[in-house]
């Protein structure tokens, strides 16, 4: 956890510079990419301030794309503006990840349902290699991207706008939080998280809704009550 709530903007990932002729849409849209990595590898953590200055600065250009990009993100989950003092990562307690993850409890499984009949067998053997290279996997980093790729590809086909933008803002605003909770288990517990893979994508592939929904909600109920276990990860007294 983080001691300031000022940490820099930067990374040492490689992205492309604004130029002021860039129009305002493509400008933005490159800022928001650019903070949300950050934001998505924890490079900017919970309470972490974003400085639209040192932002615009960054990429050279005025503070509106920059304000725009903060608009973007803050619809996605991934950011937070305070009245007087800016935009900023969202800090959640224990309490409000727990209501977070029982509303993914709930709203995943429909989203999965919605999915499955739509998605095709290409589809399924793109999640066999996602599901392939989480089991080689070692690293944190690419284990979250990796995961989110495949949970998100599952959802794919599900046509419902409104609730594929809820789905991933649910995803953005525990973020930080699926990463302690990884953290906490290590490779040690790896096993676990790819047992409940195998059995959800049996389903998938079988297109048995009824199996998949209650592989899923059981998938996210064990991350939230774990947790719960750990008060220390948002601060909070044990």
């Amino acid at each position: 956890m983080r001691t300031s709530d000022e940490a820099p903007v930067a990374s040492t990932r490689s992205i492309g510079d604004v130029s002021s002729t860039d129009g305002i849409g493509a400008a933005s849209a490159r800022v928001a990419a650019y903070l949300r990595d950050l934001i998505l590898h924890d490079v900017l953590g919970p309470g972490d301030r974003i400085r639209q200055e040192e932002v615009g600065e960054r990429f050279g250009t005025s503070r509106l794309p920059v304000r725009e990009a903060l608009r973007m993100l803050e619809a996605e989950g991934l950011t937070e503006h305070e009245a007087n003092k800016g935009a900023r990562v969202p800090r959640l307690s224990m309490h409000e990840v727990d209501v977070v993850y029982r509303m993914r409890e709930r709203l995943e499984p429909l989203a999965l349902s919605e999915s499955l009949p739509l998605l095709t067998e290409d589809d399924h053997a793109h999640l066999e290699g996602v599901q392939r290279q989480i089991e080689a996997n070692t690293d944190l980093d690419r284990f979250l991207d990796l995961d989110r790729e495949f949970h998100l590809g599952t959802y794919s086909g599900c046509h419902i706008d409104p609730l594929n933008a809820m789905v991933t803002r649910l995803w953005n605003s525990t973020q930080h939080y699926r990463r302690a909770f990884v953290a906490l288990g290590g490779q040690a517990r790896m096993w676990v998280v790819n047992a409940e893979h195998r059995l959800l994508l049996d389903a998938v592939v079988r297109r048995d809704a009824t199996d998949a929904e209650r592989f899923l909600e059981g998938h996210i109920r064990r991350t939230r009550i774990e947790l719960s276990r750990h008060p220390t990860v948002f601060g909070e007294a044990p």
